[in-house]
């Protein structure tokens, strides 16, 4: 009876950063040799870093990443390592699909390329498994870039054990290469992933790999990326399951970790109707037996904070940024959002810039200051009222008339836009924007005001979640004996702009209880106005918040980048048209 010890290498990849990431990997490799693993599998694309976008249609990076996975192999040894990665192929390679579009990189003397998981040892490589199912939705974009692999599968015997490979979505769908894997003799699936966060997203994946055992009688090794890229975070979550479907261990969430759990098979490996690489017959295991480690599961709140937390973090590490600066106006977006900076660089590395007007209250003033001193922060104060006067004066010039309404609103945001931003350029510390997703999608925000900067971090938090984020944070603390780092009163008040007297967002937006189940269906689930009602919303409320995320597009499109935490946040995975008059109607 075969029996293996697999471990799973959850890792946080820079995409470009092929020494690094070729470090980041041999030394998890070493740490698995050690700990006597007969293999240690890493994620998708995991020595480029995912997903590398257009530097694909790069031959010097086809180049250089390919002399990087080929120093990865010469430094293997016994232990299998399985290695996510990019190759070119020839067209006519009977393990890839031929160009069903001419627009396919390929045409033109560009290579063929193909996302491949490469299994190496004893200092090369063994064998290369292309990827089959490339999605095209949602944040995926694959067939802009790869050929799909297809023809016989390649299994490989591993310590005894025959074992297949499949890359992401391969395991994820029912059509996948899975089944025939199993049907071909393969007692072990290793699954290599690159799949970003979203909420919901662990049970889905759990739910996934339950199926998959179910059908194929095989147990399955998962492994997925950690860290953030741009607007997508990876929550890791790599798993490992046996061929019974009982979970024998799981990484923590949002944190690099090599998951270690020994196998023991059952199958039918005399059974293999199809060549096999031979790697090794015997495993290398020692010891007593190691049954791994299952982490807790967080909660959709805490997995929420801390994806944000890990988003922001890298986003600004990987983009060499050391410190951040926020407008903090007392209110509860810029609160959470400086909790969060702090959370992610430390007090030391978040500078808070108060910027009152002639309509900010007492309390505002109050709670900015409060905020900085539990955060430990410094906050400046800066005045804005002589700027406001004076280019209240130069725009009567030009205007014929006193300046009013919402034009006087959006002069106060754009003028605390200049200062963050003036401030960023002669510290270098990044300008973090403090809209959240129900402001974004109807279009609550002032371009070059409130929405200047270069990082935006709730941009995908929907109101009502700031607020169950920030009661989150509180309650966090006091279970670690600390001080609650949101002072309660910001929680407790009306949310308010404060650009004119007694302002209040429902003045200009629905209650957010009732404005964010709308959005999630228009925005998140693609629901028109009439499904709208027949789902239960009223009416006039559909058709309000309808008009206000259609026109609000064109601000959207000159929105900076922002941690993804939902099914769809606005950026890659939603592509509405700016010029768009699709306007179905409600029947009453």
């Amino acid at each position: 009876m075969p029996s293996l010890r697999v471990a799973a290498a959850q890792i946080n990849p820079t995409v470009g950063d092929l020494e690094g990431n070729r470090d980041r990997i041999l030394s998890f490799l070493a740490e698995g040799e050690a700990q006597g693993c007969d293999l240690v599998c890493f994620p998708e694309l995991s020595l480029c870093g995912y997903p590398p976008e257009d530097l694909l249609l790069k031959d010097g990076f086809l180049r250089d990443t390919r002399a990087m996975l080929d120093e990865v192999a010469a430094a293997t040894t016994d232990c299998v390592a399985v290695v996510g990665g990019v190759l070119e192929v020839d067209r006519s390679s009977p393990r890839l699909a031929a160009p069903r579009d001419a627009r396919l990189p390929g045409e033109g003397g560009t290579p063929q390329l193909a996302n491949v998981a490469v299994v190496m040892a004893h200092g090369k490589i063994l064998g290369v498994v292309a990827k089959r199912l490339l999605p095209n939705y949602a944040v995926f974009d694959e067939q802009r870039w790869f050929l799909p692999g297809e023809g016989p599968y390649d299994l490989f015997r591993i310590g005894g054990a025959i074992v297949g490979v499949t890359v992401c979505e391969d395991l994820w769908s029912a059509q996948g290469p899975a089944a025939g894997i199993a049907r071909e003799g393969a007692s072990l699936i290793l699954s290599i992933n690159a799949s970003p966060f979203s909420l919901g997203q662990h049970d889905e994946r759990r739910r996934v790999l339950s199926e998959r055992v179910s059908e194929t009688g095989a147990a399955i090794v998962y492994v997925n990326q950690v860290g953030g890229q741009d607007e997508l975070v990876f929550d890791g979550g790599s798993m490992v399951v046996n061929d019974q479907g009982h979970l024998l261990a799981r990484s923590p969430s949002f944190v690099e970790h090599l998951l270690i759990a020994d196998l023991e098979f059952h199958g039918h490996d005399d059974e293999v109707t199809d060549a096999v690489h031979e790697i090794s017959s015997t495993s290398r295991r020692s010891g007593p037996p190691i049954e791994g480690d299952v982490a807790d599961d967080a909660g959709e709140n805490a997995e929420a904070y801390e994806a944000l937390v890990v988003g922001t973090r890298d986003y600004l590490r990987k983009n060499g940024f050391t410190r951040a600066v926020i407008g903090l106006s007392g209110g509860i977006d810029s609160t959470l959002v400086a909790t969060i900076a702090v959370d992610a660089l430390g007090a030391e590395n978040v500078h808070g810039i108060s910027m009152p007007s002639r309509y900010s209250s007492d309390h505002s003033r109050s709670d900015a200051e409060d905020l900085a001193a539990r955060l430990g922060i410094v906050l400046d104060t800066v005045e804005i009222e002589a700027a406001h006067v004076a280019f209240g004066g130069m725009l009567k010039g030009i205007l014929g008339a006193e300046v009013e309404g919402l034009t006087d609103e959006n002069l106060q945001s754009r003028l605390r836009g200049v200062l963050l931003m003036a401030y960023s350029n002669d510290t270098g510390a990044i300008v973090l924007t403090t809209g959240n997703k129900s402001e974004m999608a109807t279009g609550y925000s002032t371009l070059y005001g409130d929405s200047a900067g270069g990082f935006a971090v709730i941009k995908d938090v929907p109101k009502t979640l700031v607020y169950d984020l920030c009661r989150y944070r509180n309650e966090r603390a006091v279970l670690e004996g600390l001080v609650p780092p949101i002072p309660q009163e910001v929680i407790d008040k009306p949310p308010s702009a404060e650009l004119r007297p007694d302002q209040k967002d429902e003045d200009s937006l629905p209650p957010y209880e009732l404005l964010d189940p709308i959005l999630a269906a228009y925005v998140e689930f693609d629901h028109t106005a009439p499904e709208l009602v027949a789902l239960g919303h009223d009416p006039v409320l559909v058709e309000r918040v309808v008009n206000l995320v259609d026109t609000a597009e064109y601000k959207r499109r000159q929105m900076p980048p922002g941690v993804r935490i939902t099914s769809k946040a606005f950026g890659k995975d939603r592509r509405m048209p700016i010029t768009n008059r699709y306007r179905p109607r409600i029947t009453r």
